[in-house]
């Protein structure tokens, strides 16, 4: 950037991937947030299982010192909409071409599956080329059942996930597109 007297000014962003999905979680946590707020849904992100092994106490908290995954978490989020049981998974994924199925651990397809089995809805949100998609559940396992792929092509995102926009208010509105995934509504894409 250039200022009077020829000053010149440089800014550099550090970009840190330590915490790719944050991003995606954040945005989602804020819709969450929104529908609460409005009454509209009881979404919610599940803690990751731990179990402690060591506390200390610092300034009259505890502070774990210690810890281990007391059980394999299944997936991001999962609440009521509509008298309906969701759950879903955020994932992200830096490839351009496709969405590495290795991001979906077998627990959590297996859970997937119990999920649809039961009459949940159940779907991804996956951040790929700077875009959010819903996946729908039975579309992933369809998918996954077919193909002796290692990944999911993007053609195959774009043609059969649901393009997902952002709004400064109400971060992205998943639930219009679990309206049309649950039956809710008739239309379709």
């Amino acid at each position: 950037m250039n200022y009077p007297n020829k000053i010149k000014k440089e800014y550099h962003r550090n970009i840190n991937y330590a915490n790719r999905g944050m991003d995606l979680e954040n945005i989602i946590n804020e819709a969450n947030l929104y529908y609460l707020e409005k009454d509209i849904a009881l979404i919610y992100k599940k803690p990751t299982p731990i179990g402690v092994v060591k506390v200390s106490y610092e300034n009259n908290k505890q502070v774990i010192n210690k810890a281990y995954f007391a059980t394999q978490s299944t997936l991001d989020y999962n609440g009521l909409y509509k008298g309906k049981y969701i759950e879903f998974d955020a994932k992200n994924t830096e490839s351009k071409t496709s969405f590495p199925l290795n991001n979906i651990h077998p627990h959590q397809i297996k859970h997937i599956r119990n999920v649809i089995r039961h009459g949940g809805i159940v779907f991804l949100i996956i951040g790929m080329n700077n875009m959010f998609y819903l996946l729908n559940g039975p579309d992933l396992i369809n998918f996954i059942d077919s193909n002796q792929r290692k990944s999911i092509p993007y053609e195959f995102i774009q043609k059969n996930a649901y393009l997902l926009e952002y709004n400064y208010n109400k971060g992205i509105n998943y639930l219009t597109y679990v309206d049309l995934i649950g039956g809710f509504n008739n239309e379709r894409k």
